[in-house]
C-alpha cells in the first residue's frame, strides 16, 4: 500500500506544471510584483496567498481556452461558527514573507540594550504557546545564491530554571520536501503522505501530533540562558529560478517565562570556503545588533477601512491558537444539532476575515497582542491555528437518514445563501488535510483523513456520508490546522439526503 501511494505521488509530481508565482504579497493588483516563470515540479511558495483583494494566487497553469463560466446561487443557511479562540499565544512570523536582507523577523525580547529597540516587542511567553514561521528566500540580485538560514532563539526571561517541552513540531522546505504539485480535489491521507506545499505538510504532521527528530523533546534553560529551537537553511543555489520557502510550527510548553525571536541570516563561510550553519553566538549577536529584516511589505490597512484594503502579513504575537466549537440547536439549552430537512442544508463559516464574513459579520481572525506598525492588525486566516469542531447530529424523523458533509470555498454570499462558479477559477484557495470522526451504520468508529485541494467557487462532491438512525444521534468531530498555503474563508456544509 505504501509503495502504491508513493508511486501515485511520483506520478503527480512528474506531471505537475506550475505557471507563475508572485514574489511579494498583499500588493495592489494594478501594481503586481515581478512574476517568475518556473519549471515543472518547482514549488510556488507564494501560491495560495492573498493579494490586495484577498484572492489566492494561481499555482496551476490555466487552460488556453475555458468554457463560459456559470454563476450558481446555492440556497443554504449560513451560520456563524459557535465557540471561539482560546487564550494560547501564537508567535506568528510571516512578515516579510520574502526575505532579501538579514535581520530580525520577529522578536519578543525587551528593547533595552538592543541596537534597534523598535525591532523588539517585549512580550514574554509562558505556559502553553505555539511558534509559527513561514518565509521565502529569493536573491535580491542576480547571481546571489547564498543560503539563507532561519533561526528561532528562546531565552529564559526569569530568575528560575525553565523547562521547555516541545510537544509537536515540524518544518519543511517547499523544495525538495513539499513541492506545490497538481492534485485531485480529494485524496485519502491516512498516513500523511499526501501534501502540496510546506505549510500543508507541516499542518498535516501536527494534526497527528508528530515531532520531527531534529527538534528536542525537552530543553532546560537556566536564568538568562538561550537555546536554538530552529537553525534551518533555505537553499536556492541548485534551483531555477533561485526561489525557496520554509514553513515551521512548534507546540511548546514552558514552566516559566521566555523571550522568543525569529531571525534571518545568510550562511557564514568557513575557512575552507564553504557555507556553514550559524552558531548560537552568531544568532545572539544578530539579535542584539540587527535591524528588522527586509524588504518591508505594504503597510496594512486599518480594520474596517474603506477603499483598497491591504490585509498585510503577520509579524506579532496572536491571542488564540485553538478554536473549539460545539454546534447545537440552542446554545446552553440543547445538547444536539438537528439535521436539516431532506434536501436542505446549512453551513458554518471557517476562518472568516475582515470584509469576508459571508454575511455573518463574524471575524474569526485572532487579535494581536503585540505587532510591528507596518504589519497586519489581526492574524488573518489564523494560519497554524487548530479548529476543533463538534457536531452532535440528531435525526428527529422516524426513518434512517444520510447526512453529507463538505468543506467548500464559496465566492461570496448571496441573499439566499452562497455563490459558486462552474467551472471555478484555476486559483487554488485551500490545500490541507481534514480529519473526520463519526460512526458507521454498524456503530463502529470511523476516522478519516482527507486531503483537499479546492478552488474558489468549486462545488465539490460531499466528503463523507454519515448514517443516522431514526430518533438517534451520530456525533461528528471535524479537526484541522488552518494551512498557510490556503486563503480564507471556507464553510463546513451539512446536508440531508432525500
Amino acid at each position: 500500500m505504501l509503495n502504491l501511494v508513493l508511486m501515485n505521488i511520483a506520478l503527480l509530481i512528474s506531471t505537475a506544471l506550475i505557471a507563475t508565482i508572485s514574489a511579494i504579497a498583499d500588493c495592489p493588483v494594478s501594481q503586481s510584483a515581478e512574476l517568475s516563470t518556473v519549471k515543472p515540479v518547482l514549488s510556488a511558495p507564494d501560491a495560495g496567498k492573498p493579494d490586495a483583494t484577498g484572492a489566492a494566487r494561481d499555482s496551476v497553469a490555466a487552460p488556453a481556452v475555458r468554457p463560459p463560466v456559470e454563476t450558481i446561487d446555492e440556497p443554504i443557511a449560513v451560520r456563524a461558527l459557535p465557540g471561539g479562540l482560546d487564550q494560547t499565544l501564537m508567535f506568528n512570523s510571516n512578515s516579510p514573507e520574502v526575505v532579501q536582507s538579514e535581520g530580525i523577523l520577529l522578536s519578543t525580547f525587551p528593547p533595552e540594550k538592543m541596537a534597534h529597540p523598535a525591532a523588539h516587542l517585549h512580550k514574554a511567553l509562558s505556559g502553553r504557546f505555539n511558534l509559527f514561521l513561514h518565509h521565502i528566500s529569493k536573491p535580491a540580485t542576480a547571481g546571489d545564491l547564498r543560503t539563507l538560514y532561519l533561526g528561532l532563539l528562546l531565552k529564559n526571561a526569569g530568575f528560575k530554571t525553565v523547562q521547555l517541552t516541545v510537544q509537536s513540531a515540524a518544518s519543511y522546505l517547499s523544495q525538495p520536501d513539499a513541492p506545490f504539485i497538481a492534485m485531485p480535489p480529494v485524496l485519502e491521507n491516512q498516513d500523511g503522505l499526501i501534501f502540496a506545499g510546506p505549510g500543508d505538510r507541516v499542518m498535516s504532521d501536527l494534526l497527528r501530533d508528530k515531532r520531527q527528530k531534529d527538534f528536542p523533546e525537552r530543553v532546560s534553560l537556566k536564568p538568562g540562558q538561550s537555546c536554538l529551537l530552529l537553525n534551518h537553511p533555505i537553499p536556492v543555489n541548485s534551483l531555477t529560478p533561485p526561489l525557496n520557502g520554509r514553513s515551521a510550527c512548534l507546540k511548546v510548553r514552558s514552566s516559566g517565562p521566555v523571550y522568543a525571536a525569529s531571525l534571518a541570516m545568510y550562511a557564514p563561510v568557513g575557512q575552507d570556503g564553504n557555507e556553514r550553519s550559524p552558531t548560537l553566538a552568531e544568532w545572539q549577536k544578530l539579535l542584539e545588533t540587527g535591524a528588522l529584516a527586509g524588504p518591508r511589505e505594504h503597510e496594512a490597512s486599518l480594520p474596517g477601512a474603506t477603499g483598497p484594503f491591504y490585509y498585510g502579513r503577520v509579524a506579532g504575537v496572536a491571542l488564540g491558537s485553538v478554536w473549539k466549537a460545539k454546534a447545537v440547536d440552542r446554545p446552553g439549552k440543547a445538547s444536539v444539532l438537528t439535521i436539516p430537512e431532506p434536501g436542505k442544508s446549512y453551513c458554518y463559516v471557517l476562518s472568516t476575515v475582515d470584509k469576508k464574513t459571508l454575511g455573518t459579520n463574524q471575524v474569526q481572525s485572532a487579535p494581536l497582542v503585540v505587532r510591528y506598525p507596518d504589519t497586519a492588525y489581526q492574524a488573518h486566516g489564523n494560519y497554524a491555528a487548530s479548529y476543533l469542531l463538534s457536531l452532535p447530529l440528531y435525526n428527529p424523523s422516524q426513518q434512517l437518514r444520510h447526512v453529507s458533509v463538505a468543506v467548500r470555498t464559496p465566492v461570496k454570499e448571496s441573499a439566499d445563501g452562497l455563490v459558486f462558479k462552474q467551472p471555478p477559477p484555476e486559483r487554488v484557495f485551500f490545500r490541507g488535510t481534514v480529519r473526520f470522526r463519526y460512526r458507521d451504520e454498524k456503530q463502529s468508529a470511523v476516522i478519516r483523513y482527507l486531503h483537499l485541494v479546492e478552488r474558489q467557487g468549486e462545488l465539490l462532491e460531499p466528503l463523507i456520508n454519515i448514517p443516522i438512525a431514526a430518533g438517534k444521534r451520530n456525533d461528528l468531530e471535524v479537526e484541522f490546522l488552518y494551512p498557510p498555503d490556503a486563503t480564507p474563508p471556507q464553510v463546513l456544509t451539512v446536508k440531508t439526503g432525500l
